[in-house]
């Protein structure tokens, strides 16, 4: 047998990735993800921004704030079998603030731009084919999924976080950021999201998404599960998360934990799906953005003043049949 090197793995990837491309050329994939805009409170459109002094870096200053006036939900809706559908109006949705239905006073089912967050592993875990395969996928992802509408940031995170590129205008300007990063040390996923989440502070669109791909458990972090999900009911971003589980590589206590990972996911209104190779990594982020170009966005006037406190959304449809995944609720923060 001919030992193949890093070389002749990373074309073999990109054969695969080409055919399964092809075979979806059919589809439509304008732009991702992963975490469309959650409740929140949202006021008058972003004013337009200067131009940035680094070539598609925006400028560090806030382009979007949010009011007190309606609450906004990013719903997707699916049917028995799992797939996406489309073409639903206002009509087919129902809201629930804690229990209470509230009329909606926003709809829209058209693609809105998007202000997205990567989050990669790049633990010592990751070395070799995994962080080829994740750095063709994420290539892929910021060149072809994304609409040059959008903005993104891309951080790195072993036993800390590190800031590879802020808020870029034009995804596509964050192609080779990963060039030259080396995988080492442990795997801080907790840390990575609470140094990430405080970013979106300063995004420019109104919905919002985070993409996390690990391979590992967390070993390294300070925070915890708890702390991270009593964040993301501050915040506005849906996180999706790609776990790369494969049995026998590692010790089960370095195995990737799916289910700490979705009790993340699953609050925001995201997901969390598990691959067993990474090879997989490009359908995988295709996927998520699929979903987000057939989400739906729904707004309606919060029930009371802000108090501070979290509150329960519920969205239903027509359709008993179909299957809802939003936000579970939000925080009122006062003003």
């Amino acid at each position: 047998m001919v030992a193949r090197g890093p070389r002749d793995r990373l074309s073999a990837v990109r054969s695969r990735s080409q055919v399964w491309l092809r075979r979806r050329a059919g589809r439509r994939l304008l732009a991702v993800l992963v975490c469309v805009a959650a409740p929140v409170v949202f006021a008058a459109q972003a004013p337009p921004r200067p131009a940035a002094a680094v070539a598609g870096q925006r400028p560090a200053r806030p382009a979007w704030r949010s009011g007190v006036d309606v609450v906004s939900v990013a719903v997707t809706v699916l049917d028995a079998n799992g797939r996406l559908v489309r073409g639903l109006s206002r009509g087919d949705f129902h809201v629930f603030d804690d229990g209470v239905e509230q009329p909606i006073s926003q709809f829209v089912n058209e693609r809105v731009p998007v202000s997205l967050g990567i989050l990669l592993d790049l633990s010592e875990s990751m070395i070799g084919q995994r962080l080829d395969d994740a750095r063709f996928a994420l290539e892929r992802f910021v060149s072809d999924l994304l609409s040059q509408e959008d903005e993104a940031f891309l951080m790195v995170f072993n036993h800390r976080p590190r800031l590879i590129a802020t808020w870029t205008l034009s995804p596509k300007q964050l192609s080779g950021r990963l060039d030259g990063v080396s995988p080492t040390g442990g795997t801080a996923v907790y840390d990575a999201l609470m140094e990430a989440l405080p970013l979106f502070a300063r995004r420019a669109h109104q919905r919002a998404a985070l993409v996390v791909i690990s391979d590992g458990a967390d070993t390294a972090s300070d925070n915890d599960v708890r702390t991270v999900r009593s964040r993301l009911r501050r915040d506005e971003a849906f996180v999706y998360a790609i776990a790369i589980d494969a049995p026998g590589r590692r010790p089960v206590s370095g195995r990737v934990d799916p289910y700490a990972l979705r009790a993340m996911t699953d609050e925001s209104g995201g997901y969390t799906e598990v691959v067993h190779d990474s090879a997989e990594l490009v359908p995988a982020t295709a996927r998520i953005a699929d979903e987000l170009n057939s989400q739906y966005l729904i707004g309606y006037v919060p029930p009371r003043p802000a108090d501070g406190e979290f509150h329960s959304i519920r969205v239903r449809v027509s359709d008993p049949s179909y299957r809802i995944r939003a936000r579970r609720g939000y925080v009122a923060e006062k003003q």
